[in-house]
């Protein structure tokens, strides 16, 4: 095996990992649910928009990161569920370069009051459109994160999170940008 090959495949093993764990997370909750009244709900819903800020290193060079976000959590059951996002990021020194992200996967929370601290563990795409947009690739990617949904009204949540993500066989070597998103969602209720 060529050295491209073993790196190749060891960035694949967290990627098949994180997938397995999405895959056993989303069957499990057949295999686990409790008896719910005719008149619940299947779940809970919240879907909300955010500004988000960052680093990047590409190239050697340090990229301050801003744009914007789009996400979704459906818990299915009391402190887990699954969240789907969408941000899109651009440094400020190339308005030429950006990162554009899609990304779904376990979210697992606690609920204390009005707030509810989370960690995630997300998979998806990443676009990389390079300087002058000589190319625009897409990627594998995979990210850690967590943060906080803190309930203003019984409508409204505000979100602080961090992410950190790696982008698999980008050139060079692997991107990581790090990631902090402030949002507000609308939250879905009877």
């Amino acid at each position: 095996m060529n050295g491209l090959q073993r790196r190749s495949s060891c960035h694949t093993c967290p990627l098949r990992a994180v997938a397995l764990l999405v895959v056993v997370c989303g069957l499990s909750a057949s295999a686990r649910a409790q008896s719910l009244p005719t008149a619940s709900r299947a779940g809970d819903l919240q879907i909300g928009g955010a500004f988000a800020f960052g680093h990047s290193d590409y190239n050697f060079d340090k990229l301050s990161l801003t744009g914007g976000a789009i996400y979704a959590t459906f818990d299915k059951r009391t402190h887990w569920g699954i969240e789907a996002n969408f941000r899109q990021t651009r440094p400020s020194s190339d308005s030429t370069v950006y990162e554009r992200t899609y990304q779904i996967g376990p979210h697992l929370y606690l609920t204390r009051d009005r707030l509810a601290p989370y960690a995630k563990i997300l998979i998806g795409r990443g676009v990389y459109n390079f300087s002058n947009s000589i190319a625009n690739v897409a990627y594998n990617i995979y990210s850690v994160g967590g943060g906080a949904d803190y309930a203003l009204t019984r409508s409204f949540n505000l979100r602080a999170d961090y992410e950190y993500q790696t982008w698999l066989n980008f050139p060079i070597a692997d991107l990581h940008p790090g990631l902090v998103t402030i949002g507000l969602a609308y939250h879905f209720h009877q």
